[in-house]
């Protein structure tokens, strides 16, 4: 009897430990854009990310378990935006990645996460078609055509002056060039704006003055641009320097709230859209006030507006999350494989409610459907000049 009495309190000695467990953790991915030519719009991402999954946690977590969350800064570069997208799925055993950041970094790392079976959220891409059949690409984002068209659409609705433009782009940067040479041309076609030849300069070309010279020889009364923060900057000091008193209108690549004070007075009076107005709500103004402190503490005190990519990128973790315990995830890691795509599936038809706009829905595409803000600079500040709402899904 004395024998069988140790035997089950050593069997109970061992068998404790299970019953205070710790659950198991939640691993995602963050791939994110901290250096290179993206850095200024891509650098407080993670800010907003890092926001996002200390509200989920101090909640619960996701499914009762707390999220760990792993970061990859890309440097711009899509072959690194690929190398993270591996390390997560094969390294990190990560249910999911919020990122790519850039529509180059998800064409290229889109296909990998396909071939690996995790499901990638992109928070700033905006090329259309990036998805294509990688049926475990999404993108918390808007297309960049669809918004561009929505700000032609204001011009008109707010008489103006736009029957002639020009357009101007960087070369060497990829959505930059598709933008201005494959989206711009026919929206002004089809609204029956008349243009040139569009006319490129690179993104480290210091002398920019032939190039806009010879646009402002057409006498356009709009000129539609697109470029990164710092590339609209200098076309935007070089249009005031050789006069020009229009218009300047450009689409998502540059809808940066802090690079107004990089255009400097060069850049009031330009029209912008953004998936994402920081004053639409309490919500977005509570996410506002976090974002802005947070970034003080990081030595990022410029940052005091969510960039509409933060906003998305906020709202992404919290999809997932909804995501995830739609599917029943448990973190188990003999359940890897199968819990990724679960993640997959129960993003199929799911609807949902973040700062960026009330019950979000995604296209056949895998592409949010998002509403759209057109932003007037006035005095050096963001105003809101028009807005429109977000397409309803089929």
């Amino acid at each position: 009897m004395k024998r069988r009495t140790l035997f089950a309190a050593a069997a109970g000695i061992v068998a404790a430990p299970a019953l205070h467990a710790q659950p198991r953790e939640v691993v995602l991915g963050l791939s994110m854009v901290k250096s290179g030519p993206l850095k200024s719009p891509g650098e407080a991402t993670e800010t907003a990310v890092d926001i996002a999954i200390g509200e989920i946690n101090a909640g619960g977590g996701i499914a009762g378990r707390q999220v760990r969350l792993i970061k990859f800064d890309t440097g711009s570069d899509p072959r690194q935006a690929a190398t993270a997208v591996q390390k997560f799925a094969r390294d990190d055993n990560a249910l999911a990645v919020i990122g790519p950041f850039s529509s180059g970094e998800a064409a290229v790392a889109f296909p990998v996460g396909e071939r690996l079976g995790i499901v990638q959220v992109s928070t700033s891409s905006s090329a259309p078609g990036l998805t294509g059949s990688n049926t475990y690409a999404w993108r918390m984002t808007e297309d960049e055509g669809k918004q561009f068209g929505r700000l032609l659409t204001s011009l008109q609705r707010k008489n103006i002056p736009a029957a002639r433009a020009e357009i101007i782009f960087i070369s060497d940067e990829r959505v930059s060039a598709i933008t201005a040479t494959q989206f711009y041309p026919p929206l002004l076609r089809e609204r029956g704006i008349a243009f040139g030849e569009p006319v490129s300069f690179q993104y480290r070309s210091f002398d920019i003055a032939p190039q806009v010279t010879q646009i402002l020889q057409r006498q356009p009364q709009v000129v539609a641009l697109a470029a990164t923060p710092d590339g609209a900057g200098k076309v935007l000091r070089e249009l005031r320097r050789q006069g020009f008193r229009g218009r300047v209108i450009g689409s998502q690549i540059f809808a940066d709230p802090n690079s107004v004070e990089l255009f400097g007075p060069e850049g009031d009076g330009m029209l912008i859209v953004a998936g994402f107005w920081w004053d639409r709500n309490d919500a977005t103004r509570a996410f506002t006030v976090k974002y802005r402190e947070e970034n003080v503490r990081r030595g990022l005190p410029q940052k005091k507006i969510p960039h509409h990519s933060d906003a998305q990128a906020y709202d992404t973790a919290f999809l997932l999350k909804q995501a995830m315990e739609r599917a029943g995830i448990t973190g188990d890691p003999a359940r890897l494989a199968a819990e990724r795509t679960a993640i997959r599936d129960a993003l199929q038809g799911i609807r949902f409610t973040g700062v960026t706009g009330e019950n979000t829905c995604f296209d056949a595409a895998r592409d949010a459907e998002l509403p759209g803000f057109i932003v007037e600079i006035r005095n050096q500040e963001w105003s809101l000049f028009d807005q429109f709402p977000a397409d309803a899904c089929s």
